[in-house]
Parts: structure tokens; C-alpha cells; sequence
């Protein structure tokens, strides 16, 4: 899933980094404070993608930093604890490129 979402932003142009759990995410956003969007999988281990969203937004270096959660996660009630976290955007898997580039002009990424 990391290498579709990842050639499909690829594509998108946008530059990609990778993360294999929500802690290794954290510290990579700790270390890159520019990147602009993080596409966030609920069942991630270590730190799961809502503690992800929660620790980054109790960070003010990441306050204009969107955050999209991309799950499998289809409850409503996880959606609304997702974004009640912080998340900008959330998307059901499976999703298409066109969902993600459409969530992407909502952020303002792209046009």
C-alpha cells in the first residue's frame, strides 16, 4: 500500500518519504519540519495512526502540516475520532488515484 500511495504522489508530483510505523513517521516529521502532508494508516504498529495525529498536532512546528488518514477504517465513529485528532482528510481503502488527487486539491496541494 506504502509503494501504490507512494508512486501515486509520485506522480502527483510531489516529493516522498517513507515511514514503516508511526514512530519512525514522528521522528522523520521531527527531522523534515517543512513537509507539508502526511498520509497517516490507522493500523500502523508502535504508534498507531491516531496517536500519530495527536502527537503531531500537540507540536506547533507541525501547525500547517495536512494530514490525511488512509485506512481501512470505514466507521463513522473512527473517522470522526480521526479528525476530531487533527486529521485534515480521511479516506476508506480501497481508494483511487483520483480520490487521493481530489483529497489533495482540497488540502490545496494541487490544482
Amino acid at each position: 500500500m506504502r509503494l501504490m500511495l507512494s508512486r501515486m504522489l509520485q506522480d502527483l508530483g510531489f516529493e516522498v518519504a517513507q515511514a514503516g510505523h508511526g514512530r519512525e513517521a514522528l521522528t522523520h516529521l521531527q527531522q523534515h519540519e517543512d513537509t507539508d502532508l502526511a498520509l497517516v494508516d490507522w493500523n500502523m504498529p508502535e504508534m498507531n495512526g491516531l496517536e500519530l495525529v495527536e502527537a503531531v498536532r500537540q507540536d506547533t512546528r507541525f501547525a500547517n502540516l495536512r494530514m490525511m488518514m488512509v485506512t481501512t477504517e470505514t466507521e463513522m465513529s473512527q473517522m470522526a475520532r480521526a479528525l476530531g485528532a487533527g486529521a485534515n482528510e480521511y479516506v476508506m481503502k480501497p481508494f483511487t488515484r483520483d480520490v487521493i488527487a481530489d483529497k489533495l486539491r482540497l488540502l490545496g496541494l494541487t490544482q
